[in-house]
């Protein structure tokens, strides 16, 4: 028996979070190392330097971390403030060798006071950690101990009588030492001397304050407040007490504007609030230098923001939002923002699905490169840290269709998730948002020029969750890497293929419907319209671009998509049936309705599985007569000799053994029977065992399979020159019902995959034809693997006689959700590798079998049952790894092999000594 630890190995702690953290709180920068912090409210902390260059912690508990600090240039230690369930507690935190960790903090430090933590500041010298609190009170621990070193308040003298409010920021003296600004809510702001420990000076503002910072000279200070303006404060030593700032700004007044929460000076760089009336609902950052104004509108929460610079000149300034990160190069002429090579927002418009494509070939990569290519910054401002992981031996990409329309490809060979193109679907129909609808830009016109916007927004960021048009949204996408055609398929029964180019383009997009009811009466579509292709040509950027249009009727979503380009020929499913299409020809071929009588659901749109409460009590007292009824014929005649009873013995063991459980077969009348659950085209023995050609399978969610043989022009012997010798162009492409399976227990159907001779899965399109992978096995006999969500069964060919199967859901209690057929390689053996058959199920466990004896191999746990959007956004590699949704803007990637890991390492420069700081 060979060894499973040889092939597989979940590597659950070991995996690497892409995309953006869900719900960051708080932000730091090194700017000895080059790192970067996000702490999250999960209590996650990552860490992040150059592409590559990635570390993740999480604390025991679900705490928020609300700040965090670096020790400047020591990259072992880093500080957060998270807080307690009861008493508020200052905790270190320590990076370990894996990449996530579980941080187990040493020793804390709990406060005397049981007010919370306000904000931190960390000293040049690193000795010393300020503290400052709600009640407003600063506290000084020292490190790396965290002993408390002295309760530092203002005397009583300094209050004026009232409260002076919690202490909101901390700011040392940029060229003194020890000296350090405390600025508090109600407005007063004290000088403080740490060794005197005595106030040098007082300034009071009249206004609620919110931020402070420090002129890099340290003669004077600005500080913001919640009425949208800023002022200018002058430190000299004759005056003790400031009443009066050199300068008070409210950029955008004179109306009620909203709080300034940050702000940073460089050189003449500063921020402002916005008009709380007119825009109160916007989320902006304001950059100024001299007469350059820019308003930037985000369209999430700002969290943090801070500059990276060199001396006083900063060349880019980060900002942390709620939903994504955004970086301004402001070396650049009019500031523009930068795209992030890692951190994107895989959910700046909702993931529909998602599709893995491995080992791309050069050329196409390189063409998806240069499409994307305006994407892509000249450079990356935060570069800490060496990513020593080796290059992969291949490229891989990711696929996510968003509800927007839009198709993103990720570059997912290694650790950072990067985005290289994003393909619109929108300029394909015409929409409300049409732009040929929209008014007149102001730029073109004269008179408007002279009326220049106020504040002067624009808007930054690619975060948009709002759907133009709910209809757009991508729901299958199959992509075919040595033809370079692609089929996306969406909401209102659009699919549509496209063909990779380098030029731009304008052009007509063919169009053609296909009525999958085929005028069956008694059936009226309730749901949303299709979508008005355009009818005027329409401009198509460098990439992939749009050759035929295919609209489904009923114009239901998309549920099932195949593509084989080396045949022409696409298939599509929905609700409602079937169809296959030959997007060379421009002709449909089939299209077969699948619709039971009472599908009534299946014609009100979106997809439901509600039932009535009359027909779920039917339906469960038939099957509660039907098993009492089958219970009662089931009677065993008594054996009349010892070795008869047991034969018979082992006979009633086999037919209902112990450890399975009953499943009761699902009534042919339950809504949505119809739906086409999987597509798939194959080279195959289907009318007899001595001629091999194209075949379509279709399965659907009552267990029905659908086989059809093809007649394709110039695919198999002879097929051209039986008709006559026509041309290939007049030739058309032909389908004839072969096979009808009816699985016994109506379960839905999940995947279909056919099995060589050798018993391997067939060849992709084109692999066998251009030598790009062994050759199947055409002598022997075929075989087709059906998943069910309740089993495994493999079927001969073309008898469709079952040979093997698997009663998942009699064995384990549980359903499949996700099949897929992966290559598993031997990490001792170089040139060994087995094919298996990996099942995810309802309750988020791995179920890995051999194929085709269907043996059962390892099992592991890896989603949360409870986690129903993390498994339905499963999606696995031919290699062994996988991917599936986190939160709706990370994916989690995970290794069921033990060659095939994807896993950050990384190295860190101190004193121009490279330290490794492997992440697993």
């Amino acid at each position: 028996m060979y060894d499973f630890s040889i092939l597989f190995q979940f590597c659950f702690f070991f995996t690497v979070e892409h995309g953006f953290p869900h719900q960051p709180s708080a932000l730091a920068f090194d700017p000895k190392l080059q790192l970067m912090a996000i702490g999250t409210k999960s209590g996650a902390i990552k860490v992040y330097g150059a592409p590559g260059v990635e570390f993740t912690g999480l604390h025991k508990d679900t705490t928020a971390v609300t700040q965090i600090n670096f020790l400047p240039g020591q990259v072992s230690e880093l500080y957060a403030i998270v807080p307690p369930t009861k008493k508020k507690e200052k905790k270190k935190q320590n990076k370990t060798k894996k990449h996530t960790n579980v941080i187990t903090p040493p020793p804390f430090l709990l406060l005397p006071s049981a007010t919370r933590v306000t904000v931190l500041l960390l000293l040049k010298s690193c000795d010393l950690l300020c503290i400052g609190t709600e009640g407003g009170g600063v506290y000084f621990l020292q490190l790396p101990c965290l002993s408390l070193k002295d309760n530092q308040t203002l005397p009583d003298d300094y209050r004026c009588g009232k409260s002076l409010g919690p202490v909101e920021s901390l700011q040392e003296h940029p060229q003194q030492s020890g000296k350090i600004l405390i600025g508090y809510s109600r407005g007063l702001v004290v000088l403080w001397d740490l060794s005197t420990r005595y106030a040098d000076q007082l300034f009071l503002g009249k206004q609620q304050l919110e931020s402070l910072v420090w002129e890099r000279t340290g003669n004077l200070f600005v500080s913001s407040h919640n009425d949208g303006g800023y002022s200018v404060w002058p430190v000299t030593s004759s005056n003790t007490y400031n009443h009066q700032p050199v300068t008070s700004t409210i950029p955008y007044g004179p109306f009620p504007c909203k709080a300034i929460s940050k702000i940073l000076y460089r050189t003449t760089q500063t921020g402002g609030g916005m008009p709380r009336a007119s825009y109160g609902d916007r989320h902006c950052l304001t950059i100024q230098q001299d007469k350059e104004h820019i308003t930037l509108d985000f369209t999430s929460r700002v969290i943090d923001f801070f500059t990276i610079q060199k001396f006083d000149d900063p060349s880019a300034l980060v900002v942390l939002l709620e939903e994504e990160l955004v970086v301004i190069d402001l070396q650049s002429p009019g500031w523009p923002s930068l795209p992030t090579p890692y951190l994107a927002p895989l959910h700046s418009s909702a993931i529909t699905c998602s599709c893995h494509i491995s080992s791309v070939p050069p050329k196409l990569w390189e063409r998806l490169v240069n499409a994307g290519k305006a994407q892509h910054g000249l450079h990356w401002p935060i570069s800490g840290g060496k990513n020593l992981a080796l290059p992969s031996k291949q490229q891989e990409l990711l696929l996510t269709g968003h509800e927007d329309g839009t198709v993103r490809f990720w570059d997912a060979s290694g650790v950072a998730l990067t985005p290289l193109y994003k393909l619109s679907t929108a300029n394909v129909f015409h929409t409300d948002c049409d732009p040929s609808d929209d008014p007149q830009d102001p730029s073109d016109d004269p008179d408007m020029q002279q009326e220049e916007e106020w504040p002067p927004f624009r808007k930054v960021g690619c975060f948009d969750p709002y759907s133009d048009d709910p209809r757009l949204g991508i729901q299958k996408i199959s992509l075919c890497k040595y033809s370079n055609k692609l089929v996306v398929a969406g909401t209102a029964g659009q699919v549509i293929v496209l063909g990779l180019s380098d030029e731009r383009s304008d052009h007509l997009v063919d169009v053609s419907v296909v009525d999958l009811l085929q005028d069956r009466e008694g059936f009226t579509w309730k749901g949303h319209d299709r979508l008005e292709p355009r009818l005027k040509p329409a401009p198509f950027a460098p990439g992939f671009q749009p050759l035929v249009l295919v609209q489904c009727l009923p114009p239901a979503s998309v549920t099932a998509v195949a593509l084989h380009a080396e045949w022409n020929l696409i298939a599509f499913g929905t609700s409602h049936g079937f169809g296959l299409f030959d997007y060379h020809r421009r002709n449909t071929v089939l299209a077969r309705c699948t619709l039971h009588p009472n599908d009534s659901l299946a014609m009100e749109g979106p997809l439901s599985r509600v039932k009535s409460l009359k027909k779920s009590l039917r339906q469960s007292f038939r099957r509660i007569r039907k098993s009492r009824v089958s219970g009662k014929k089931r009677t065993i005649n008594t054996p009349t000799s010892k070795v008869q009873e047991a034969n018979a013995a082992l006979a009633e063991q086999e037919e209902v053994a112990p450890v399975q459980r009953r499943i009761e077969p699902r009534s042919a009348d339950d809504s949505l029977s119809g739906v086409v659950r999987c597509l798939c085209f194959a080279d195959t023995f289907l009318r007899d065992g001595t001629h091999h050609g194209p075949t379509l399978w279709a399965g659907t969610n009552s267990g029905s399979v659908y086989a059809y043989a093809l007649e394709v022009p110039c695919v198999g012997s002879g097929r051209v020159s039986d008709r006559g010798g026509a041309s290939e162009s007049s030739v058309c492409v032909e389908a004839v019902l072969g096979k009808e399976i009816q699985l016994m227990h109506r379960a839905p159907v999940v995947s279909i995959c056919v099995l060589d001779g050798r018993g391997k899965p067939l060849p992709d399109p084109y692999e066998a034809s251009q030598d790009l992978a062994i050759a199947p096995d055409m002598t022997n006999a075929h075989s087709v693997l059906i998943a069910s969500e309740e089993q495994l069964k493999v079927f001969s060919l073309p008898k469709v006689s079952a040979k093997t199967k698997f009663k998942l859901t009699a064995h384990e209690g549980c359903r499949v959700r996700k099949v897929a057929l992966v290559v598993f390689s031997s990490a001792a053996q170089e040139d060994y590798s087995e094919h298996t058959l990996v099942c995810l199920t309802n309750l988020g466990d791995m179920h890995l079998f051999n194929i085709p004896g269907l043996r059962p191999q390892v099992r592991y746990d890896c989603i949360r049952k409870e986690d129903i959007s993390g498994i339905a956004s499963c999606v696995f590699t031919k290699n062994g790894q996988g991917f599936y949704l986190i939160s709706p803007s990370e994916y989690e990637r995970f290794s069921l092999s033990a060659k095939v890991v994807t896993e950050p390492l990384f190295s860190v420069q101190l004193d121009r000594l490279l330290e490794p700081t492997p992440a697993g």
